[in-house]
Order: C-alpha cells, then structure tokens, then sequence
C-alpha cells in the first residue's frame, strides 16, 4: 500500500491462524500474509480450538464454509468476549448464497474473502482485513489498560448519561458506598445521595439539559454521599463531561474525605481547647495578679498622697497603667472564651461582638434575638459566635458596610444565626472556586456542627450570611457516621 507520498506503508505484523482444509486457495492467502511480515499458522477444523488457545491469534481465516467452521466462530465469539479475534472468511462462488452469508454474519464472521480473485485484488483484501485486525486488538489492548486503571484506582470513578443513569461503577466506588457494581447499574445516581441534595441534583441535570449552564462542571467541590447502609459522609467530587455519539456523559470521580474531616474536626477541637485554656490563665492568672497589683498601688498612692509625698502621682498614673493592663488582659481572655457555658453564653456573646464591632469599626452593628434560645453545647455555640464573627468581619473590610444586623432565632429545637449588612454585596462568597480563607472556615465550622450555611450577595444590595443548625440536640458528626 502507498501512502500520499509514494512510499510503500509497512503493514504492522499480526498472528494469524488459517483454518481448513488446504488447496491452491488457501496456500495462495498464506504465501500473500507472509509476504507482508505477519505470522502465520495453519490448523485443520478438529484442531483450531486447542490451536487458537495455544497461539492467541489476531485473526483466523476459515477457509470455506461448513456447519464445523460456523460451530468455530460461534464458540470463539462465546468464549473469547475479551480477546476476540478479527475473523475471516474465504467463500468461493458456489457458496456465497445470500442466507449462506447471513448465518456466517449471524455467527460472528467479521468479513469475506472471495474464493477466486486476481492476485493484486486478494492483497488489498487481506491488507484491509489485516489492518482491522490490529486496530480491534489495540482497542482491545486499550481497553484493557483502561479497565486496569478503573479496577485499581483508590478513587471512585463514575459515569452517567445526561438524564443521572449510572453507566459504569468501578471496584473503588463499590467500596466507597457499599453497593455492588449490578445494584447501581441502571439507576439514578442520585440514590448515592441523601434529601435534599437527591432532588437537588435532579433538578441541575434538568436545568443543565434546558439550558446547557454548567455550575459543578470542571470544578472540585465537596458533596454529601449516602451509602449503602443509609449512613452519610463527606465526599470530594470533581465532575468533566464527554461527548460519545452526540450524547453527553458525565464522569465523576469521588473520594471518601470522612477521616479528613475527622482530623480537621480534632484539629479545631484542640486549638478551640488550648485557646480556651490560655484565656483562663489571661483571666484567672495575669487578671487576677493585675487586679492584686492595682490595690496595692492604689493604696500606695492614697498613702503618698495623705502624707503630701511628690512621688504620689507617679504611683496614680502606675495604677492606672497597670487596671488599663487588666482590662486589656480579661479583653484579651473574652476573645479566647467568647462563649459562657451557660445556656444564654452565645446570646451574651454576639450582644458583646455587636458592642466591640461598633467601638473597633466605627459602623452601626445591632443584635436581635427572636425567642428564648437556650443552647447548652458549649462546643456549637463557640463555632456559631466564629461564623459570626467572621461575617462581620468580612462585612466592613469587603464590603465596606455601614451597618451590620445580628439575628438570633431558636424553637422547635432548631437554630437560625442571620447576619445581614448594607455593605457593596459580596458575590465572590457563591462561587465556590474564588472563595476567601474566611469563608471555606466559615463553611468548615457549619460542618463540623451539622448546619447548613447560606451566603446570598447582591452588588450594592449588601450580604445575608444564614447558619442553620437543624438538631441542636443531636451529636455532632464525628467521623462521618452522619453527616450533613
């Protein structure tokens, strides 16, 4: 075969195995193969299973015909799923009846080889037939490799057509939630998922299907899966797309972040309880000694002053030096322990924070509770206070606001912390891929406590940040039995 430029492509060598009896025909099939490089075997009928089994072939060429050779294709295409092998069939003119040829096609036959031809026509035949040979076995070779990498990969990996139906679940994914491979098969994917983000995720792929926007597309994000056993826990997700003839395909690859969390979890539990510890020591240690000092030079002043000495005044301008010190160090112990242990420690906490924002910001910040709200978990109250305190924050320095509003709402043992500011908006809080450290901690320690987090911004409209503990009563999810 010549390609554009004149020379002569070299064909790439396949094992062949011919299977038949042995004429003039078939000797001339065997002298073209090995002409053109490629390795050829023969086998009589009786023979070619034992035959192909030993060799492997790439392609078989069934010389003629007969009830035996169709029993061979049907038994290579029935046993040889995997590696099945390109096959050939040489039919002369006195067989290559129109119902002949359609029950060798029925039984696998790949293609045809006429019984007579010219020599240079037989050529281009078998380069053809050869050539297709070796690109089933590369695709079979590819897809191998391609099954390899889905069987041992420690990440899931998933795909679904564009209405959710699972179309592939690999051995990581099983493991990962539970269901055996045929359990998912078949069925939408959302059952991997818990209420709400089951109807939620239906409803992407319809507006995705409508309107072809992308929100989760191309970008890693963390989800919440559901397993086999109903238990929840937290999932890194990242979605691409793919197009197989015309019809969109979405691939997603999971990991289970479950001990991830976990550890976060622990992390924040230790500093939360050293921060605490120091602000005791500032409290009980230095405030304490503090307050011991500026009694005694308190009273050393009164006594220099009864007895008109000059050095009374030092001794005033001392004290007060040292009770403004104290003052500084119980400050310092509130913003360590900003939360009491009592059960209205977070109401008088954000009463503070809204008092401190206005005398370090210079803005308007008011609080407002709505209901008696009774929170007796020291550990989400602590984490409630540093969402909001951040979104304050975050409200004057990003979005210049001029008047941030606290809300605290409880009843029917739920818990709604609401921050709204006046500020320019800030849109950046929506999209996942441009958030600020303050944000992913503050959606952290929604986590951590079973809430859900809501930031909605509107430019020049302001900020509205919406933490809802749904269970104040329920233990916190730790290591992933429930999540969400």
């Amino acid at each position: 075969m010549e390609n554009r430029g004149g020379r002569r492509e070299k064909a790439t060598p396949v094992r062949i195995l011919i299977v038949g009896a042995w004429d003039a025909g078939a000797a001339q099939v065997e002298a073209v193969l090995r002409q053109a490089g490629h390795d050829v075997h023969r086998a009589e009928v009786e023979e070619a299973w034992a035959r192909f089994e030993e060799l492997a072939p790439t392609m078989v060429v069934l010389t003629g015909i007969s009830e035996e050779r169709l029993a061979l294709v049907r038994r290579l295409r029935e046993h040889t799923q995997e590696a099945r092998p390109f096959v050939l069939m040489r039919v002369g003119p006195e067989e290559a009846g129109a119902a002949v040829l359609e029950e060798a096609v029925a039984a696998g036959v790949d293609a045809f080889l006429p019984g007579e031809a010219p020599a240079p026509y037989l050529q281009a035949c078998l380069r053809v037939a050869t050539r297709h040979a070796h690109i089933e076995a590369a695709l079979h070779e590819s897809r191998l490799r391609a099954h390899a990498v889905l069987a041992t990969t420690v990440d899931g990996i998933i795909t679904i057509d564009a209405y959710g139906t699972v179309e592939s679940f690999n051995p990581a994914a099983e493991r990962i939630f539970g269901f055996a491979e045929d359990e998912v098969i078949g069925r939408n994917i959302s059952m991997l998922m818990p209420l709400p983000y089951h109807d939620e995720h239906d409803e992407y792929l319809r507006s995705y299907r409508d309107t072809g926007r992308r929100k989760i597309i191309g970008i890693g994000r963390e989800v919440v899966g559901r397993r086999k056993d109903g238990s929840t826990f937290p999932l890194d997700l990242a979605v691409s797309e793919l197009e197989v003839e015309g019809q969109a395909r979405f691939t997603g690859v999971v990991r289970d972040i479950t001990e991830r969390r976990r550890l976060e979890h622990e992390i924040l539990r230790i500093s939360e309880q050293e921060r605490r510890r120091i602000g005791q020591d500032l409290h009980d240690g230095l405030g304490q000694q503090l307050t011991g000092i500026g009694l005694i030079c308190q009273n050393l002043a009164r006594s220099l002053r009864d007895q008109n000495a000059p050095a009374a005044d030092e001794v005033e301008e001392i004290t007060e030096m040292v009770r403004e010190a104290d003052e500084h160090a119980r400050g310092l112990a509130r913003g360590l322990i900003p939360v009491d242990l009592e059960a209205t420690g977070l109401r008088v906490a954000l009463q503070r924070l809204a008092l401190s924002a206005e005398r370090l910001f210079g803005i308007r910040c008011t609080f407002e509770e709505v209901g008696t709200v009774l929170l007796h978990d020291n550990t989400i109250a602590t984490h409630l206070y540093r969402i909001a305190q951040e979104a304050v924050s975050n409200a004057v320095r990003h979005g210049r606001a001029q008047h941030v509003k606290i809300s605290l709402a409880g009843g029917d043992n739920r818990l709604r912390l609401r921050l709204h500011d006046d500020g320019r908006g800030f849109p950046e809080a929506l999209d996942e891929d441009r958030q600020g450290m303050g944000v992913r901690i503050m959606r952290h320690r929604a986590r951590i406590i079973g809430a859900s987090l809501e930031i909605t911004g509107v430019p020049g409209d302001g900020t509205t940040v919406i933490c809802t503990v749904r269970d104040v009563q329920a233990p916190l999810p730790m290591g992933g039995q429930e999540y969400g």
